[in-house]
C-alpha cells in the first residue's frame, strides 16, 4: 500500500525519540513565535532590539596595505586634477574642471594635504607642494578678510604639522607659518584678547562683531603651543593661553557647566544658553582634551572642563530612538516661542567626530579615577546632578559604549542609504508616528525632555521628547544589565526602497534635513580612531565600505565630487571638492588601513583638521620664560 511521504517521516520519528523531541519543540516555538507576531501590536515588536556584536571576517594585513594603495592612488588622482584645472587657486570644481577661491586664494589644497603626502610617501607631490609655500605671500586685497579660525587650523595647522612629521624639518615651513601668524596677530585687539572673526594680513584691519563663535574663538590653543614651542616665541603661548584662562574660569552656571556657542569679544563671557557637540562648537570641546595631551598631560585645567563637557553632554545632549535604539548626541537652542533653550534633536554629521573624542579620552585618561571635586564644582546643582545620574558606573565604560553607541549610529546613516554614503544632517523621531505606533516596554520608557524635531515632512507623532541614553542606561542597570547596554550593539542597516520614500516610510528613527554628502571626514575620523583603540575589525571593515561607496558614487575624471543626495542611485554629483578632503577624509582612510601606525596616539596629537603635533615636553628654561603654570 502507498504511504504518504509525511507517514513514513512520521513513523521513522517513533523510533528516534531525540529527534521527536527536537521536531515538537520546534514546531511549538514557532507557532507560538507565529502567535506573538500576530497579536502584539508592531510598534512594541520593533522596539524589541536584540543589541550585539557581529564581528567579520578576519582579513590579512596584506589585503589592508593593498586598500591603503587604493586610497593613496585616490589622493593621487584628486590632487593631479587641482594641479592641473586649479592650481594656484584654493579648490578645485572636480566637474566642470575649473576653480574657486572660497578660502583667502592662497591654495588651501596644498597646506591643507601637505602632511598627508608625506603620510603616503608622495614626494614628487611634497616637492611640488613645497615650492607653492615658499612663494606664497599671504596678501589680501584691501577690504576682504581671511577668516582666522579657518585659516589657523587650515594653513597655520597645514605648514606645521607638515614640519613636525618631515624628515628633514624643513626650514621654509616654519619661517612661513611665523610670518603668517604674524599677519593674523591683529584678530587679538579685542578688550578680552579673544579673537575677532577675520583679519586683512596685509593692512591689518579687522572684522567680526562683538559677539563671537566658541569654534572660532577657542580652537587655536594645539596650533599657537606647538608654535611657540617650535619657534621659541612666548607671544605665541601667550596668545593661547590667554584663550584657555578665559574658557577654563568662565561662568557656566546657564549652561550646566558646559561652553556654550556664543561668546562676548568684548568681556571675554558666555552670551547665550545654546550649547552644542556639532556645528559652531565641536572643535572648542575637542581641544580640551588634545591641549591636556599635548602638554604632556600637565594643562589640568582644560582636563577638568573636558570632563565637565563630556558629562554634560552624556548626561543630557545624548538620545536614544524609539525603535532602533539608535544612540545620538543632540543640541540645545534657544526656540521661536523662548529665550530658554530647546532640544532640537537634530543629528549632524559634524557631530560624528565625538565618538572618535570620547574614545581616545578612554584611550589615554585614567578615567575611573577622575574625582568628582576636581572636576566640578559641589555647589553648583546642575553640575552635581549630572555626576549623580553617573553614580554607580565605570566612567571608562560610559565613555566607552557611548563612543562605541554614536560611532554605530554614524556607521548605520551611511549604511541605510542606497549610495552607502551619509547625509549631512538628520532629524530624529521622539516617537513612532501614530499609525502602528507603540513605544514598547523594557528599559525603554519615554520620558518629557524637551521638543521634538522642526522638519516640514516629519511624521505627526505622540511626542514625549525622547528618551535620555543615560535614563535607559540607567533603568538597564536596574534592570540587572543583562546583555549589550542600550543603544550599544550592532543593528542591521534599514534601506529604504522608492515604493517606501513615495509612501513615507519611518523605519529608520530619522527623516534626512540636509541629504547631501559633502565627502565630510568626521565618521571616518571616529572608526579609525575606535580602530586603534578597541582592535575591533568591525570598524575597519566599515571604513573601506565607506571608501568603496566613494569610489562608486563620487568620482570624476579629476578628482571627487560632493553628493547632491545620498538617496538616489546613481548618486548625483555637485561641482565641489572641499580642501578637506585632502586633509582628513583620505588620511583617516590611508591611517585606518596601514599596519605600523606612524603618529601613536601617545605621542601624536591631531588637530581638528588631522593636523598631526608631536607632545611637547617643556624644558625647565622654556618653562622659566614662557611661564608655563602646568
Amino acid at each position: 500500500m502507498y504511504r504518504h511521504q509525511i507517514h513514513r517521516t512520521w513513523l521513522a520519528l517513533r523510533h528516534r525519540p531525540q529527534l521527536r523531541n527536537w521536531v515538537y519543540g520546534s514546531v511549538l516555538l514557532s507557532s507560538l513565535y507565529l502567535l506573538y507576531q500576530f497579536i502584539t501590536p508592531a510598534g512594541v515588536r520593533q522596539s524589541s532590539v536584540v543589541e550585539v556584536h557581529v564581528e567579520p571576517e578576519i582579513l590579512p594585513q596584506s589585503v589592508w596595505d593593498n586598500r591603503a594603495e587604493r586610497v593613496k592612488k585616490a589622493f593621487r588622482h584628486a590632487y593631479h586634477g587641482w594641479e592641473q584645472y586649479a592650481a594656484p587657486h584654493d579648490e578645485l570644481k572636480p566637474i566642470s574642471n575649473t576653480y574657486i577661491d572660497n578660502f583667502n586664494g592662497w591654495g588651501v589644497t596644498v597646506f591643507d594635504g601637505l602632511d598627508t603626502m608625506i603620510l603616503m610617501g608622495l614626494d614628487h607631490e611634497y616637492k611640488r607642494a613645497l615650492k607653492h609655500v615658499e612663494d606664497i605671500e599671504f596678501n589680501m586685497e584691501e577690504g576682504r578678510f581671511a577668516p582666522y579660525f579657518e585659516t589657523v587650523i587650515r594653513y597655520l595647522g597645514g605648514m606645521l604639522s607638515a614640519y613636525a612629521i618631515s624628515p628633514n624639518k624643513e626650514p621654509i615651513l616654519l619661517r612661513k607659518a611665523d610670518e603668517l601668524a604674524r599677519k593674523l596677530d591683529p584678530v587679538f585687539n579685542t578688550l578680552s584678547g579673544l579673537p575677532y572673526y577675520g583679519v586683512n594680513p596685509q593692512t591689518g584691519a579687522t572684522q567680526g562683531p562683538d559677539i563671537g563663535i566658541l569654534a572660532e574663538i577657542a580652537s587655536l590653543q594645539l596650533e599657537y603651543t606647538y608654535l611657540a614651542k617650535a619657534t621659541g616665541k612666548k607671544e605665541y603661548f601667550d596668545r593661547a593661553q590667554n584663550v584657555i584662562n578665559i574658557i577654563n574660569r568662565a561662568n557656566y552656571d546657564e549652561t550646566g557647566g558646559m561652553m556654550p556657542i556664543g561668546w562676548n569679544t568684548t568681556d571675554g563671557t558666555p552670551h547665550d544658553q545654546s550649547v552644542s557637540a556639532g556645528a559652531q562648537a565641536d572643535s572648542a570641546h575637542e581641544y580640551l582634551l588634545k591641549q591636556y595631551l599635548l602638554t604632556a598631560k600637565r594643562d589640568q585645567e582644560s582636563l577638568q572642563l573636558y570632563i565637565r563637557t563630556a558629562t554634560h553632554i552624556i548626561t543630557e545632549l545624548m538620545y536614544i530612538s524609539p525603535t532602533r535604539h539608535l544612540l545620538y548626541v543632540t543640541d540645545k537652542m534657544p526656540s521661536r516661542t523662548s529665550h530658554d533653550a530647546q532640544v532640537s534633536h537634530r543629528f549632524e554629521h559634524l557631530s560624528c567626530f565625538l565618538p572618535g573624542l570620547l574614545a581616545l579620552g578612554v584611550d589615554q585618561l585614567p578615567l575611573d579615577d577622575v574625582d568628582f571635586a576636581d572636576a566640578f564644582d559641589r555647589d553648583h546643582p546642575t553640575q552635581r546632578a549630572e555626576w549623580e545620574k553617573l553614580r554607580g558606573f565605570s566612567l571608562r565604560d560610559v565613555h566607552l559604549w557611548a563612543a562605541e553607541g554614536l560611532a554605530q549610529t554614524c556607521w548605520l546613516t551611511y549604511a541605510d542609504m542606497p549610495t552607502g554614503l551619509g547625509p549631512d544632517e538628520m532629524i530624529f523621531y521622539t516617537s513612532m508616528p501614530e499609525e502602528g505606533a507603540g513605544i514598547g516596554g523594557g528599559w525603554f520608557a519615554p520620558k518629557t525632555a524637551g521638543g521634538g524635531g522642526t522638519e516640514s515632512n516629519r511624521p505627526k507623532t505622540q511626542t514625549f521628547g525622547g528618551t535620555l541614553w543615560i535614563d535607559a542606561l540607567r533603568s538597564w542597570k536596574r534592570a540587572g544589565a543583562r546583555g549589550v547596554p542600550p543603544g550599544v550593539g550592532d543593528k542591521a542597516p534599514v534601506v529604504y526602497s522608492q515604493e517606501d520614500r513615495v509612501r513615507g516610510a519611518y523605519g529608520r528613527d530619522y527623516a534626512l534635513k540636509k541629504n547631501e554628502y559633502l565627502l565630510r571626514p568626521e565618521t571616518l575620523e571616529s572608526l579609525y580612531l575606535l580602530w586603534k583603540i578597541t582592535g575591533e575589525p568591525r570598524w575597519r571593515e566599515r571604513a573601506w565600505k565607506i571608501f568603496e561607496s566613494i569610489e562608486i558614487h563620487t568620482k570624476t575624471t579629476s578628482g571627487y565630487a560632493s553628493l547632491r543626495s545620498v538617496e538616489s542611485t546613481p548618486g548625483v554629483k555637485q561641482d565641489d571638492m572641499p580642501r578637506y578632503f585632502f586633509a582628513e577624509t583620505l588620511k583617516y582612510l590611508y591611517l585606518t588601513f596601514i599596519g605600523d601606525t606612524p603618529l601613536p596616539l601617545d605621542k601624536w596629537v591631531l588637530n581638528t583638521e588631522a593636523h598631526p603635533f608631536p607632545v611637547i615636553e617643556w624644558t625647565p628654561e622654556e618653562r622659566a620664560r614662557f611661564g608655563v603654570g602646568y
